[in-house]
Formats: structure tokens, C-alpha cells, sequence
């Protein structure tokens, strides 16, 4: 599906309208977006050999990381926990810009707002963003047990109203971080507040923008991958931010406020 969309978009394109692509460059053209599919994954899909040695040589991970790591690894729904590699990054690029405020929409069993919630300074607060507790129960005796249960506050209700609240509060400005992974129709809704949020310098985050291959010639009837496509071009005309899109798991924007 992936590919007969790439050559789809291809056939599209106005510098091909008048030549004809060589066959042979065009087995090529296949074969390269086969292998970049390929690379996109997560280390605990346990499906990778090269994720893997990624991760035996680069992750350091808390030890009640890896506790809730395991934990996490039970639930039927683990795919959709960002992968520790990734995680990592995060908490290190949260330390790179010095964060103390950092947000997360999307919390899942915690494990990425406990990695952020250890890089923090001791005054620091992660505020998590949960529309419901069926997996609170399961992240607090782990953020209780790393000591950090007090530098998390975990907002239960729907995303966009707890950052309506924070901008209400007069907040606007005051975070470093924000991390989206969450429902997909409101990822547009949940940049514009976010980005209103952050500090100057501060980063946008925003998990899945690859979306398995599906934003390229999204189907009529997915929602979620036309918002991802909307959403991944609007950020590439936005003169707000400076931008990256990296090719890591199943993709992740970095937006920087300017």
C-alpha cells in the first residue's frame, strides 16, 4: 500500500509530466522506501537486531524504568509506549535546553513523563495530560518508588481542556517541553495550544508524524493520517518555529519556538 501511494505521488509530480522514469531507477525507488519502512519500528517490537544493539549500547535506564518497562510489556496495548531509546533522547534533549517545566499529552502507563520527571530539577513539574485513570493506577507505585511522584501532576480529563486551563492561568510561555502522543484528530488543536505554552527556545515534540506510511496519499476514509498530513505541512510553513522531522520509530517532529 505504502508504495503504490509513493508512486502514486510520484506520477503526480510536474517535473515527470513529459519523461519516462528508467525502469531500473525505479526498482530503486522501491527498494529504498521498502528499506526506510523497514526502519521504522520500536525496540521492544523485538523484531529489529539493529534497534536492539541500539539499544545495548546506548540506553541507561533507571532502574524503576526498567520495572515499569516490564510492567508495560504485559499490557496487549505495549506498541503504543514510546520506546525506551526514544524516551532517552527525549529526556535528554529536555535536559540539553535545561527544562523544568515539561508537558505530556499522552501518558500511557508513564513511562516517558517518569524519564522526564528524573532529568527535571528538584523544583521541576511534569504536568501529564490522561483522559482517563485506567493506566494511573499502574504508573503511580512507580513514580512513588523512583521519588518522584510529587514532580508529577497528572491531569485526568481531556487534553485540550487542561491546556485551556494552563493558558487561563496565565501560563503562556512558562514551559520548555511539550510531548504529543495522543489522539490523533486533535494533534492540530494540541500544537497551537502547546506552542502558546512554550518559552522562546522551547520544543514542540510530536510523536507518529510518519504515521506507518499512511500520510502519503492519505485514504478518504482515514481520518487520523489525513490530520497527520494536514498537520505535518501546516508545520512546514509555520514561520513560528524552526523545524526537524526525524525518521525515528514511527516518526517525531521537533518543533522550536522562535
Amino acid at each position: 500500500m505504502i508504495i503504490s501511494s509513493f508512486l502514486a505521488n510520484i506520477g503526480k509530480r510536474d517535473f515527470l509530466c513529459n519523461c519516462t522514469i528508467h525502469k531500473g531507477r525505479l526498482q530503486y525507488l522501491k527498494r529504498q522506501l521498502e528499506f526506510t519502512s523497514a526502519l521504522i519500528s520500536k525496540s521492544h517490537k523485538g523484531d529489529d537486531p539493529l534497534l536492539q544493539y541500539v539499544v545495548n549500547n546506548s540506553l541507561r535506564e533507571h532502574p524503576v524504568l526498567t520495572k515499569l518497562w516490564l510492567r508495560t510489556m504485559e499490557d496487549p496495548k505495549n506498541l503504543m509506549m514510546v520506546a525506551a531509546e526514544q524516551a532517552q533522547f527525549m529526556a535528554n534533549l529536555a535536559k540539553l535546553i535545561e527544562a523544568n517545566k515539561p508537558i505530556e499529552i499522552g501518558m500511557y502507563t508513564g513511562y516517558n513523563a517518569l524519564n522526564l520527571a528524573l532529568v527535571v530539577p528538584e523544583n521541576g513539574l511534569v504536568v501529564a495530560c490522561k483522559i482517563n485513570e485506567v493506566y494511573v493506577n499502574i504508573s503511580k507505585p512507580f513514580f512513588k518508588e523512583a521519588g518522584v511522584e510529587d514532580k508529577i501532576d497528572i491531569r485526568i480529563k481531556p487534553a485540550a481542556e487542561t491546556l485551556d486551563e494552563l493558558l487561563t492561568a496565565g501560563k503562556a510561555g512558562t514551559f520548555d517541553f511539550v510531548f504529543i502522543d495522543a489522539d490523533k484528530k486533535n494533534y492540530e488543536t494540541y500544537y497551537e495550544k502547546s506552542l502558546q505554552l512554550v518559552r522562546k527556545g522551547g520544543i514542540v515534540a510530536i510523536e507518529n508524524v510518519l504515521w506507518g506510511g499512511r500520510v502519503i496519499n492519505p485514504a478518504e476514509d482515514d481520518l487520523s493520517s489525513q490530520t497527520i498530513d494536514k498537520l505535518n505541512k501546516k508545520l512546514h510553513k509555520d514561520e513560528r518555529i524552526d523545524l526537524s522531522m526525524l525518521t525515528v520509530a514511527d516518526g517525531r517532529t521537533l518543533a522550536i519556538k522562535r
